[in-house]
């Protein structure tokens, strides 16, 4: 039976999918969407945030996948129809010269693959940004903070570089790490963080692309605890499982190898390695929602409970904060 006619279909699932341009920088949104009542989906046009997504990004959608309704209604936001021709999926490792001619859009797993060996100044950086997250994840002092900042001239240049460019100085230049880390915050600290973790390497075309994806997760677990009724402890700790559960992908290493050092509570460890716990479930159901099977999915937003509309508007959210999270890193490194 068609859901738009079965009063009893439950509401459908969406997704958003970051698509690459030609040399794999994040470029446009394709929406994803399950089956299910697509007129709830419709409705959702209506939040707030939809024109915001379509305003920082090429947003797209299948026309013959959502249906007259709901392509009209996307369109008048701002979103279009993808192209015939447009969209390539590689994965394997992306080169520009092999995309068939007429490419504007690269899906698929690319980014996952194995990366070139880093340099030993960017891998000490990123040892560095791991260690400065667990500094503010158990909130340490600031002058514990400030003296890893020292050893690391890229990670501290960038850090200024952010805070002056954002301008919560009033106007003053901030020339210490101290003033830097008291006008930034540590929310606005954590998340530079997982920007500088995944942020462009050079010689690294995965770069790009693994941040966008890592920011998608780590928000929308974060939403996903918050919509499960979870405590704000626990949303934290899901937007660190969601952000550390691609770091055996940027590192070339396996996960469990990349976490030894670092002094993670157990429900993070254990959501990361077995997708133990309440962290693990929703670390599964996005990892199902991300690898496009959305009727699955939807079981498991039944069965743990999350409203449907709380998940779509989660993910909404999750897509508006990682284009946010694209833009810093680009400011950061321009």
């Amino acid at each position: 039976m068609n859901p738009m006619l079965n009063p009893t279909a439950p509401s459908a699932l969406l997704f958003f999918r970051v698509l690459a341009d030609c040399g794999g920088r994040p470029a446009a949104l394709l929406l994803d969407g399950g089956a299910g009542d697509s007129a709830t989906l419709a409705a959702l046009t209506a939040h707030a945030h939809v024109d915001a997504l379509a305003d920082a990004m090429p947003c797209l959608f299948r026309g013959e996948a959502v249906g007259d309704e709901l392509a009209a209604a996307l369109m008048v936001h701002g979103w279009r129809p993808l192209g015939a021709g447009t969209l390539c999926r590689v994965d394997e490792r992306l080169v520009a010269e092999f995309l068939p001619r007429g490419t504007e859009w690269v899906d698929g797993d690319w980014c996952m693959a194995p990366p070139p060996k880093a340099s030993g100044a960017q891998a000490a950086s990123r040892v560095t940004a791991l260690q400065m997250v667990q500094l503010v994840a158990r909130d340490a002092a600031t002058h514990e903070i400030e003296a890893l900042l020292r050893r690391d001239p890229t990670l501290s240049y960038n850090l200024l570089r952010l805070v002056n460019s954002l301008g919560v100085g009033g106007g003053r230049r901030i020339t210490s790490f101290s003033q830097a880390l008291l006008l930034l915050g540590r929310q606005q600290l954590r998340r530079w963080l997982n920007l500088m973790l995944f942020a462009a390497r050079q010689g690294d075309v995965r770069s790009n692309m693994l941040l966008a994806r890592v920011a998608m997760r780590a928000r929308a677990l974060e939403l996903l605890a918050k919509a499960r009724g979870l405590d704000k402890n626990t949303q934290e700790q899901a937007f660190m499982a969601g952000m550390f559960s691609l770091l055996g992908v940027l590192f070339g290493l396996p996960l469990a190898e990349v976490l030894a050092p670092l002094a993670l509570g157990e429900a993070v460890h254990g959501a990361l390695l077995r997708r133990d716990g309440e962290l693990g479930m929703l670390l599964t159901l996005y990892e199902a929602a991300e690898k496009g099977d959305l009727d699955g999915a939807g079981v498991q937003v039944d069965g743990l409970q999350i409203d449907r509309a709380d998940f779509n508007e989660a993910m909404i959210d999750a897509a508006l904060w990682m284009q946010g999270a694209v833009r810093e890193s680009q400011a950061g490194h321009g």
